[in-house]
């Protein structure tokens, strides 16, 4: 949602109180190096400039860099609770901010380089400091993170902030002067200088024409050609590893980043045909909205999670688990983190947040993980059951291939986002749609049904059929039946639902030619 800034106090304080049991909640903290404050809710907890959408932009960020130099100059500083970082798109930035001798300013409140490229928004923050996170967590704190990025999902910065709000290179150096979002810039000062007069946003907001002046003085495009002539280079450390020889890669069994899926296993020639749907058991039963960053593996890696406890057992220590999108090539990894997002609602539980499910073998609540892997050892299909917009959102790939790899056949939703729709049958699960008009809710579905899905075998015969029949059997023998609409839109992704999946698709192609 797009919030006007003169809006964004009053926005915050109209949808806190969906995160947060109390408006205010003053929680007393001591940091690391003895400073004594507080936190509470709506306190940044994270301010970054991160992302190549905004850091590869030399307007935004000069603006930035001029903002810090006019914030310094008059005393503030970022919030002692705030964890402060820069992390361009370009390495460029860091040569214009040298020439331009931005950088005292920016390293003064805490904008250090952290690296290029995706990072905050991708969940590469890093941890909050142990004592804040503590605090967070002990007082169940809404705090924010305010971030130059383009991705703001629930739970994808940081396990520990709830809130997330996308901004400009000088307005997240706004907010860690402020350290909250519970501010009007226009009529509450950022803090005091040392003669104890109010400072405003609009006192050191540098103007346009200025902004415009430094980036012509500074910027060239011999910068450019000289940081990016050797950009495949690499450093010696990256010069120096070591690399096997051959055609093929030489997998590594050892290794917790990069395995072998098992996309291919057991594939031949032959297509194998399209069965119906027989007894399958509700894996999840999720509402509106439902995003890929919900679904797919993202942030860090939590250590009491199927993922953490898997790098546990493969003897990686805490320090060293990375995060989800360094870990994207172990499939075992990625496996345990979907639908592992902290803020997932799934309906076949009261009141629980995060990866979990009721596992209708035992009757228990476990992680989506355990039971899916139970399921699986039972034999016994799995659907996921959702509401409107189900897969819109970032995070792409990996949604669609851990449900397949969870053992998810079918996902019956409202609607669908129209690329998460197409990436399911590239993975070869359908998505069905319920009749217009009609959700799990309004048939009388809790997710303990059994489902039966009659109608998909028409696709050996090269016709898609518009809709299949869908059978609920409940607990107490009565049933609900309704016809899905079939949302296998095109003639190509037909194909690609009969050979199992577009990778299946693309092998039997390449190896048949």
């Amino acid at each position: 949602d797009r919030i006007v800034l003169s809006r964004a106090k009053e926005s915050f304080q109209e949808v806190l109180p969906t995160y947060a049991s109390q408006p205010s909640k003053p929680t007393p903290v001591t940091l690391a190096d003895g400073t004594a404050t507080e936190l509470d809710n709506g306190h940044v907890a994270i301010a970054s400039i991160t992302s190549c959408t905004n850091t590869s932009n030399p307007s935004v960020m000069m603006a930035a860099g001029l903002l810090a130099r006019n914030a310094v100059a008059r005393g503030l500083r970022s919030k002692p609770w705030v964890k402060t970082s820069t992390a361009p798109g370009s390495q460029v930035v860091t040569d214009y901010y040298e020439k331009a001798g931005l950088w005292p300013a920016l390293n003064e409140l805490g904008f250090n380089v952290v690296g290029y490229g995706c990072a905050t928004c991708i969940g590469n923050s890093g941890p909050l400091p142990a004592e804040v996170s503590q605090a967070v967590n002990d007082a169940d704190l809404a705090v924010v993170s305010v971030l130059s990025g383009n991705r703001n999902f629930e739970g994808r910065i940081n396990p520990d902030v709830k809130m997330n709000y996308l901004a400009s290179p000088p307005l997240v150096i706004a907010y860690a002067l402020a350290g909250t979002m519970d501010i009007d810039f226009a009529t509450e000062p950022l803090g005091q200088d040392p003669e104890g007069r109010d400072v405003f946003l609009s006192d050191i907001w540098p103007d346009p024409t200025e902004v415009q002046a430094v980036i012509d003085a500074t910027i060239d495009r011999e910068m450019y050609t000289r940081d990016y002539a050797d950009v495949f280079a690499g450093d010696e450390r990256w010069q120096g590893l070591d690399t096997p020889e051959g055609d093929t890669f030489a997998w590594d069994e050892e290794s917790t980043y990069v395995r072998k899926a098992p996309f291919f296993e057991g594939l031949s020639m032959e297509l194998t045909p399209v069965t119906d749907i027989k007894d399958a058991r509700v894996l999840a039963l999720l509402g509106d909205s439902v995003t890929t960053d919900h679904i797919s593996p993202a942030g860090a890696i939590k250590a009491d999670s199927p993922a953490g406890r898997y790098l546990a057992e493969h003897g990686v220590a805490r320090a060293d688990f990375n995060s989800y999108g360094s870990r994207r090539g172990n499939h075992e990894v990625m496996i345990r983190g979907t639908f592992a997002n902290i803020r997932l609602r799934n309906r076949l539980l009261d009141g629980v947040e995060g990866g979990y499910t009721r596992n209708f073998l035992t009757g228990e609540q476990e992680s989506i993980f355990d039971a899916s892997q139970a399921y699986q050892d039972a034999g016994i299909p799995l659907v996921v059951l959702g509401g409107k917009e189900y897969g819109s959102g970032s995070s792409r790939d990996w949604a669609a291939k851990g449900t397949a790899l969870l053992g998810v056949k079918a996902v019956i939703a409202e609607s669908f986002e129209r690329i998460h729709r197409s990436n399911l049958i590239g993975m070869g699960v359908v998505p069905l749609q319920f009749p217009d008009g009609q959700s799990a809710e309004s048939l009388g579905l809790d997710g303990t049904e059994t489902f039966s899905i009659t109608g998909l075998t028409a696709l050996n015969e090269g016709t898609t059929p518009r809709t299949v029949a869908v059978t609920a059997q409940k607990a107490d023998g009565s049933a609900v039946s309704f016809d899905a609409v079939v949302r296998i839109d095109t003639p190509g992704e037909a194909d690609y639902f009969r050979h199992g999946g577009i990778l299946q698709y693309v092998l039997r192609q390449l190896a048949s030619s």
